[in-house]
């Protein structure tokens, strides 16, 4: 069904290497097992690329940043969302300024949603 498709392993890596100074707070944050569950990054499901994923849990993070607010984008993520959740994910996101200025909150709402019984 998924699971990083080799057919997108280079731009798995690209994205990787070209992490936004949020993806990469934010990984830094959610790696070796910090919040308790295994996450990966760029991982890929179906035929997207999302940003964090824990696999145990069946959950995506996604960050947006500045472009997921023109209107085109919007669309195409909310499409994306649909699939992703259709097939059984559980997606939160945030926005690339709450992980600037709000970091702590979303922590501890990742968190929350992680140990939630």
């Amino acid at each position: 069904m998924y699971g990083n498709k080799s057919s997108l392993k280079l731009r798995r890596k690209i994205l990787r290497q070209d992490q936004t100074k949020a993806e990469s707070i934010l990984w830094s944050h959610l790696r070796s097992r910090k919040m308790g569950v295994r996450f990966r990054r760029q991982y890929s499901i179906e035929s997207f690329i999302v940003d964090f994923y824990c696999h145990e849990l069946k959950l995506i993070i996604e960050l947006d940043g500045w472009i997921h607010g023109e209107e085109e984008n919007k669309k195409k993520d909310i499409i994306r969302q649909n699939i992703l959740e259709k097939l059984g994910f559980k997606i939160i996101r945030y926005k690339n300024e709450q992980i600037k200025y709000e970091l702590k909150n979303v922590l501890q709402d990742i968190y929350n949603q992680i140990h939630k019984n």
